[in-house]
């Protein structure tokens, strides 16, 4: 049974995450401790419940310990099968991190499955859905897969109630070479808000267009949603390339200055334009699964953070596969299988 101390590394949910869904694909067993030790609030909060109940239910795995504020958890893998499942946060966890669990599994098995998953679409603590579709999913579905996302109603937090549906036809997964954008095709920036007044969403998307002065002004929009998806609010920031498309977001969030959002957020989108990366940060975080069992391919990444580095280390773990991460000499890492 591997051994896993939750305190180390980046020490958030995501080793919980990626060791359920290696678990699954290895078979491996596993007992992790000190689950989100450091953080302030520690413990298995509810999407992580959520995410490993998902796992559960669609192997017919066996779990000790799973419950909210939990600090250890002992799992012992079922084989994924495929089918049509529904799996409710009941909060405004995020619905992404429940799917980043079990995708994998699903991905593998031997038949195409559909999920409904209800929860927070657009949070602070999770890439928004427009991300995964946009972003993630097209490098999936260049390995083999089919996968489709449809968004079918926001959810902001604090509220939730967000509601998205995914289509998966299983294939093997195909190492491919991840090294280059392309060229640019284009930009945008969307200020989507319910709920609140327009002139916050509409004061994020002035100073946007500020500090991305280089983007023509028809790239911003402001959209409002229906009343009862809120109230939320958040700023998203797309740069579009022949191989890939990179989001960046801001989200609402009280007492904080719509303006401060979306200077960090314009600034993270001019810091990966400056450079050649294939993936930004949360891209990296998320390629380190499917290629880690594709076993093989390669990608570049900015600088690595630290969920990306405790990603590789958790698949090491469970696949014995050489991983490397190695700086280039403009500054990009490269992630490769060896």
């Amino acid at each position: 049974m591997i051994t896993i101390d939750g305190s180390e590394g980046e020490g958030g949910g995501q080793m919980v995450r990626n060791s359920c869904a290696l678990s699954l694909v290895t078979g491996e067993p596993f007992r992790i401790s000190n689950i989100r030790a450091n953080r302030s609030k520690p413990g298995l909060m509810r999407q992580h419940v959520t995410a490993v109940e998902a796992a559960c239910v669609i192997s017919g795995s066996e779990c000790a310990g799973l419950a909210v504020g939990g600090s250890e958890l002992e799992f012992r893998p079922g084989r994924a099968v495929p089918g049509e499942y529904l799996f409710a946060v009941g909060t405004a966890g995020s619905t992404g991190l429940v799917l980043q669990t079990i995708l994998m599994p699903l991905i593998l098995a031997d038949g195409p499955s559909r999920l409904v998953l209800e929860g927070g679409t657009h949070n602070m603590l999770a890439p928004p859905f427009d991300f995964i579709e946009r972003t993630f999913l097209p490098v999936i579905n260049r390995m083999g897969p089919t996968v489709s996302a449809r968004l079918v109603r926001h959810g902001f937090y604090p509220r939730g109630g967000g509601r998205i549906e995914v289509d998966i036809v299983p294939a093997p997964l195909v190492p491919i070479d991840c090294t280059t954008r392309g060229e640019q095709l284009g930009v945008a920036g969307h200020a989507v808000y319910t709920g609140l007044p327009s002139e916050i969403a509409e004061r994020m998307l002035a100073r946007a267009r500020r500090d991305l002065a280089a983007w023509s002004d028809d790239a911003f929009v402001v959209r409002e949603l229906p009343a009862e998806q809120g109230p939320g609010v958040i700023l998203m920031l797309e740069a579009r390339y022949a191989n890939v498309t990179e989001v960046v977001s801001g989200f609402g969030q009280l007492g904080v200055p719509a303006e401060s959002l979306a200077k960090t957020a314009a600034a993270r989108m001019k810091g990966y334009i400056a450079t050649s990366a294939f993936a930004g940060p949360y891209l990296a975080d998320q390629l380190v699964l499917p290629f880690v069992l594709a076993s093989g391919g390669a990608f570049t990444t900015v600088k690595p953070s630290q969920h990306t580095r405790t990603a590789i280390d958790i698949a090491r773990r469970f696949t014995g596969r050489r991983i490397e991460l190695t700086r280039q000499g403009d500054g990009e890492h490269l992630f490769s299988i060896g």
